[in-house]
């Protein structure tokens, strides 16, 4: 591995696109809880975007972490996503605003945010990338890198067009591993043959991984170690990956996945073994594999929140929750769309990172919840 991430402490990440929340609001003193036990653990890497949980990520960060440790103790990623900014004069003053809002003079890493087919030649165009690496000669930005949705033979023309990159971020998980619509194993192999190392985002798939079919929770308890210790280890267990990112909920959560990850052991043969059988499992039942990243809902014109409605439908399916019509009715649904009120325009799909069938995902919400209460 690069001796340039020297600085990384251990090999597990604080995600801030999860965090902990107080009805609509996010839960100061308990991210600060959670921060402070993070980093005397010996953990020191922090991963937000100016997106992330309705651009209240970033000034979070500022005052649970940025605001009250040396700025030498911690690792902070951003990122440069596209609905920011439409032109390349947009993209420094953008950035600025990112260090002021987060309270820092450098970012350690700073990623080209989601790329894909679908904004890549944008990112071009606004030579987005060529304006990074001024900043990182600057001394703003440390390692440039991308995050990273779509196939690995685009992964492999990206990496091939701009060599300076140093570092990628992808999904990867046992459930996705061989997934032929994410690639996350051909992605890694991508990285692997370009010298790239990996950052892993949605190591436990928005929590599907943790919230295991009935089927498959035994599979798991035989090797008396919880789904979130083998979804984290098996990423983690990578060659090439440096760096796991865990979006945490609460400090129950943070304190279960650095109890395993501070003193790292990569998985044995045995929970490689139970993790195909897992993943086999899921592919045999019907799981919507939503992991509640929400890029649908930014350019959704009928603001429906399609996550949610997902997860009642899932809710709904495996575990014969009856609350689940309430939560689609009363929660979900109560003062803004409904999965009926979807107009096909396929702006979701284009933004989905787990290439979901999302409008005709809507249909099969529309006739659990709508049709079936007329």
């Amino acid at each position: 591995m690069n001796n340039y991430f020297n600085e990384i402490k251990k090999n597990f990440g604080f995600g801030c696109m999860r965090l902990p929340m107080s009805g609509d609001a996010i839960d100061i003193e308990q991210t600060k809880q959670m921060v402070h036990e993070f980093i005397a653990n010996g953990f020191n890497y922090f991963d937000t975007a100016h997106g992330y949980l309705s651009e209240r990520s970033e000034p979070t960060l500022k005052t649970c972490l940025t605001g009250r440790y040396p700025r030498e103790s911690y690792v902070l990623t951003d990122k440069l996503t596209d609905f920011f900014f439409k032109k390349q004069e947009d993209i420094r003053p953008l950035f600025e605003k990112q260090l002021e809002i987060c309270g820092v003079e450098y970012f350690d890493f700073y990623l080209m945010h989601a790329q894909s087919r679908r904004n890549f030649d944008f990112f071009k165009q606004c030579r987005a990338y060529e304006t990074a690496f001024e900043l990182k000669a600057e001394g703003k930005i440390r390692h440039v890198g991308l995050s990273f949705h779509d196939t690995a033979d685009f992964l492999d023309r990206i990496l091939t067009e701009y060599p300076q990159i140093e570092v990628v971020q992808l999904q990867l998980n046992y459930l996705d591993f061989d997934d032929p619509a994410v690639q996350s194993r051909l992605c890694y192999e991508v990285c692997v043959k370009h010298g790239k190392p990996v950052i892993v985002m949605e190591p436990i798939k928005g929590g599907h991984l943790i919230n295991l079919p009935e089927k498959a929770l035994p599979l798991v308890e035989s090797l008396g170690v919880s789904p979130a210790n083998l979804a984290l280890r098996f990423a983690a267990s990578c060659d090439n990956v440096f760096m796991v990112l865990s979006g945490m909920s609460s400090i129950e959560q943070m304190r279960e996945n650095v109890s395993f990850m501070k003193d790292f052991h990569p998985l044995s043969e045995r929970e490689r073994a139970v993790a195909h059988q897992v993943a086999a499992v899921f592919k045999g039942e019907n799981i919507i594999p939503c992991t509640a990243c929400r890029y649908c809902v930014d350019g959704c014109p009928k603001k429906i929140s399609i996550p949610d409605l997902f997860a009642c439908l899932n809710t709904k399916r495996h575990f014969n929750d009856w609350n689940a019509d309430y939560y689609y009715n009363n929660v979900h649904t109560k003062n803004k769309g409904k999965a009926s009120d979807c107009v096909k325009c396929g702006k979701c799909e284009k933004a989905c990172p787990q290439k979901l069938n999302i409008r005709d995902l809507l249909e099969d919400v529309v006739g659990e919840f709508e049709r079936k209460s007329k």
